[in-house]
């Protein structure tokens, strides 16, 4: 990989971190700051839109849908300090990922190896659901990083926005048939293009009403770890 890309994905982040392209999630994230949640009455919100996060060298790119108002949108980094967040790292920890199993603070200590996350949207939106034209105006930032992080051979899409919005802006196109999405797919859309799997968001929903169970999320992250060929880095 170019020896800059790490400046260029920290100049991207600061674009992301600027933008307000949506003026309806802006509003609405900088209300959340303002207002806070009880439990978090102490704490001095990020309420910014929220960059990409992990290694510039990473060959598992994880693609989730947006900041959440009390998780990302409070502590200044994605999937950091809400049940999403708690899955997924210690998930990544789990499969070598990640140097440790929490993720609560933009501070933490929390590296990852061989692993980047990212959304398809920057910023929280009201009731987890932003709309089509969102996803569209922070599609160029998505794209930017694929550009970027051309080490990445598994992309692993959390939920159904993030898999038909990778399946949209596929580098090399995208030919028939047209992937489904299912938890746990697998599909090799082209010789030139990143291997792709579809996984169930790890969001409350889905959670704690069982469809995603402990054991079918991990598996996810055991056959990514046996997918692409980087070294095991945190593995214990």
């Amino acid at each position: 990989m170019e020896p800059n890309v790490e400046d260029a994905l920290k100049d991207l982040a600061e674009r992301i971190v600027s933008c307000r392209r949506c003026m309806r999630l802006r509003t609405h994230c900088e209300r959340v700051a303002q207002d806070k949640k009880k439990a978090y009455r102490d704490w001095t919100y990020w309420g910014k839109p929220l960059p990409g996060f992990g290694d510039a060298y990473a060959r598992l790119l994880i693609i989730g849908l947006a900041p959440a108002a009390h998780g990302g949108n409070r502590t200044g980094r994605m999937f950091t300090g809400n049940g999403s967040g708690d899955w997924l790292i210690r998930a990544l920890y789990e499969a070598g990922y990640a140097n440790q199993p929490l993720s609560l603070r933009k501070d933490d200590g929390l590296r990852l190896n061989s692993a980047y996350v990212t959304a398809t949207v920057r910023c929280a939106p009201p009731g987890n659901k932003p709309s089509m034209e969102e996803v569209e105006n922070c599609t160029p930032y998505l794209k930017e990083e694929l550009q970027l992080l051309n080490k990445v051979n598994l992309v692993l899409t959390l939920g159904r926005v993030a898999f038909e919005t990778y399946l949209a802006h596929v580098p090399e196109g995208l030919a028939a048939p047209r992937p489904a999405f299912k938890h746990g797919a697998l599909y090799r859309i082209s010789e030139k293009t990143s291997l792709l799997m579809a996984s169930y968001h790890p969001s409350r929903l889905n959670t704690q009403t069982g469809r995603l169970t402990w054991n079918s999320w991990t598996h996810i992250f055991t056959e990514a770890r046996k997918l692409h060929s980087c070294k095991p880095g945190f593995l214990k």
